[in-house]
């Protein structure tokens, strides 16, 4: 019993120390932002980076989503005869959920390519030239994950409802305009507002964990393999929760 308790017990004291540096972590991070140096162009890249290179991936990803969710919808409500609910769904599962879909796809990207510099003793040379790594590395990160992600998620919603558009008409044959004047009827300002806050977290997020734990890799190349699976699934569970939290401060009664 003992023993039970103590396994507990350290895996919960590994929980709150990790937890710590993550603070720790983001606190210097983002306190680096209010002296200079700043690196514009630095951010500007990496606002590229995740946003200009992600703009197949997220199209692509929006559009079809679109036209499963209009093809599921319609299975369900057609068992109801409530078809014309089809619109409506499609517009506020796109505009309220797409964030999550959208955010996933460049966390591991940086978690690799940080934690290469780390292995290969980059970080070392940037502080030994008088760089803080946190300023010219990690904070550029943040802020483009913190400012592209809505961008992006603002443009996936217009694709992912033109996506359950094209299925609602030309394969469901909704009326187009009777299909436009649902999706517009219900759609309401707050529901935008919601996801692309959710875009700006969860972008925050991604870039955090991405950062954060190829900061921290050791062991050459293994090291660097796990760094990014570590910053995949962290970034994957704490999205789900504030996904959660997120939502029920908007819409919860």
């Amino acid at each position: 019993m003992l023993t039970f308790l103590a396994t507990i017990g350290t895996v919960f004291l590994g929980f709150l120390a990790a937890t710590g540096r993550l603070v720790v972590f983001a606190g210097l991070t983002l306190a680096t932002a209010f002296s200079p140096p700043i690196y514009p162009r630095v951010i500007l890249r990496e606002m590229v980076n995740i946003g200009y290179f992600s703009l197949p991936v997220v199209g692509l990803t929006a559009i079809f989503t679109g036209m499963v969710l209009a093809l599921q919808s319609y299975t369900g409500f057609s068992r109801f005869a409530a078809e014309g609910a089809v619109a409506t769904v499609v517009v506020l599962s796109v505009t309220r959920e797409l964030g999550p879909v959208i955010a996933g796809r460049v966390g591991a990207a940086m978690a690799a390519e940080i934690g290469t510099m780390r292995v290969t003793d980059q970080i070392d040379a940037l502080a030994t030239l008088s760089t803080d790594p946190l300023r010219y590395l990690v904070l550029p990160r943040l802020l483009a994950g913190l400012i592209t992600l809505p961008m992006l998620v603002l443009v996936a919603d217009i694709i992912g409802v033109f996506g359950g558009y094209l299925v609602g008409v030309y394969k469901l044959g909704f009326n187009p305009e009777a299909y436009l004047n649902r999706t517009q009827q219900y759609l309401e300002t707050n529901d935008v507002v919601s996801g692309l806050v959710k875009a700006a977290v969860f972008g925050f997020i991604v870039a955090l964990m991405g950062c954060y734990h190829g900061y921290y890799s050791r062991g050459g190349a293994q090291g660097v393999g796990q760094a990014t699976t570590y910053a995949v699934v962290s970034a994957s569970v704490l999205i789900l929760v504030f996904n959660y939290v997120i939502t029920a401060a908007f819409f919860g009664r």
